[in-house]
């Protein structure tokens, strides 16, 4: 009888200890709002011209998007191309981007124009 509660408790334990540990690894997803750029010009672009236009032969050549946050650059990781398709029509908006954020990293989830 001792060894069942003791199993039982030890069962209840273990059950809900493995419940709680997925909430702890959840993806933090945040919310980031400024200005979309890429991550060679960052905040200043250097092609003379429009900085949409100079935004988009960066990312031809290779760069990818990057996001200014006030002084802060954020690179953009984008995983699909509806998303780089939207990140395009907004070059030099603003912009809110929702994602994970790894240091100077954001591993985007969603784009949408600034309201």
């Amino acid at each position: 009888m001792r060894f069942t509660r003791k199993f039982a408790v030890s069962l209840t334990c273990a059950l809900l200890g493995a419940a709680l540990v997925p909430a702890s690894f959840a993806a933090k997803i945040q919310t980031f709002t400024g200005t979309v750029s890429d991550a060679m010009c960052g905040a200043k672009h250097m092609m003379p011209g429009d900085d949409a236009g100079c935004l988009r032969a960066c990312v031809q050549k290779g760069s990818k998007y990057a996001l200014v946050v006030g002084d802060k650059v954020y690179t953009l990781d984008v995983k699909d191309k509806a998303t780089l398709d939207q990140l395009d029509k907004l070059a030099a908006a603003k912009a809110t981007v929702k994602g994970e954020a790894n240091g100077d990293d954001i591993e985007v989830s969603s784009v949408a124009a600034a309201k």
